[in-house]
């Protein structure tokens, strides 16, 4: 097993110089001048320009330069941004913790909901229930995201009138940042308004999180059906049901762990589609993310916030994707056997 982490952290380190490198190539063709896109300084002086040139070895061929493009970056330092003259590194640790915390409601719902139908379109002898429930699935899997977006915001958001449409908090409330999520700081505040505020908080995410939530909902739910209909076949269960085990408990205790697994790797698969998803819904919800971010240093040509987001998001991703593998050998007894057995 160490070495299969090894092999995955090597892999890690490949693909994070590969992108580095392409992000290298990139800067060296956006249409602005070089210094300006590494470091989002407007116009440095002779000292900016001598120490520019000194840490990016602007004045060497083109691998000395990705070398010192390399250092910079892997040191911490992505620029300041162009806009707000702040360093990037200053506003990714502002963003990045509300897409996480999205996220991770998002995913909430998503195995909330999902395993539960997943289960029930698997076990359940009635056709209109089985076709609905796939249907739902269906449904959800070629909805446009942003098509759903608008439209929750419009019929509960301008029409009812129920859940706010934008934002993370109502601005009248002035909660002291701690963990960077809103609705854990909220909890944590010794605020008069507290409770108040993390009420509205969950308000301002209930929009969001079910706009995001839907991908991942309609992957669980095929999954979980797909995992129990082969699981139930297997001896293990005939078995089970012939010691007379009732069927909730069979599927609970016996079907349901082992046919989690396969949810798990269909999960880490859809993560680049989920960060996709994360960024269009941050944007129309006005997210305070790194996706909505991203979008307005596109929109305003800020080049290091560009490559300071496109960084992050896909480090995430890939080492995200990497973890899931690793906890999926770690689970999966079949692929232990065929690691060990490579080995």
């Amino acid at each position: 097993m160490t070495r299969y982490l090894l092999r995955r952290m090597n892999l890690f380190v490949a693909t994070s110089l590969v992108l580095l490198a392409v992000l290298f190539i990139a800067t060296h063709h956006f249409p602005v001048e070089k210094r300006f896109a590494l470091t989002g300084i407007h116009a440095p002086t002779a000292e900016q320009i001598a120490s520019i040139n000194q840490d990016y070895r602007l004045d060497s061929n083109h691998l000395g330069q990705f070398i010192g493009y390399l250092q910079q970056r892997l040191s911490g330092n992505l620029g300041i941004s162009a806009t707000s003259q702040q360093p990037i590194t200053d506003e990714l640790a502002t963003v990045l913790p509300a897409s996480f915390e999205l996220a991770i409601v998002a995913a909430v719902l998503a195995l909330f909901f999902g395993i539960p139908l997943g289960i029930l379109a698997s076990m359940s002898k009635n056709k209109i229930t089985q076709h609905t429930i796939m249907l739902i699935t269906l449904t959800g899997y070629s909805i446009p995201v942003f098509w759903l977006g608008l439209t929750l915001s419009l019929w509960f958001g301008v029409q009812l009138g129920w859940l706010p449409i934008s934002g993370q908090l109502n601005l009248l409330y002035e909660i002291e940042s701690v963990t960077g999520f809103v609705l854990i700081d909220t909890l944590l505040s010794d605020s008069l308004y507290a409770d108040s505020a993390f009420i509205d908080a969950l308000h301002h995410i209930i929009l969001p999180a079910i706009t995001l939530a839907v991908l991942p909902f309609t992957v669980v739910v095929r999954s979980t059906r797909s995992a129990i209909i082969a699981i139930m076949d297997k001896t293990y269960i005939k078995a089970a049901e012939a010691r007379g085990l009732h069927t909730s408990h069979i599927v609970l205790r016996h079907a349901l762990p082992n046919a989690l697994i396969p949810v798990l790797k269909n999960l880490g698969l859809m993560l680049g589609s989920f960060a996709s998803y994360a960024m269009v819904v941050e944007v129309i919800f006005s997210w305070p993310g790194v996706g909505a971010w991203l979008v307005s240093g596109i929109y305003q040509r800020d080049y290091t916030v560009i490559q300071g987001g496109v960084l992050a998001v896909a480090l995430i991703i890939i080492f995200l994707s990497i973890m899931i593998e690793v906890l999926h050998t770690a689970i999966n007894p079949l692929s232990r056997k065929e690691l060990y057995a490579a080995n």
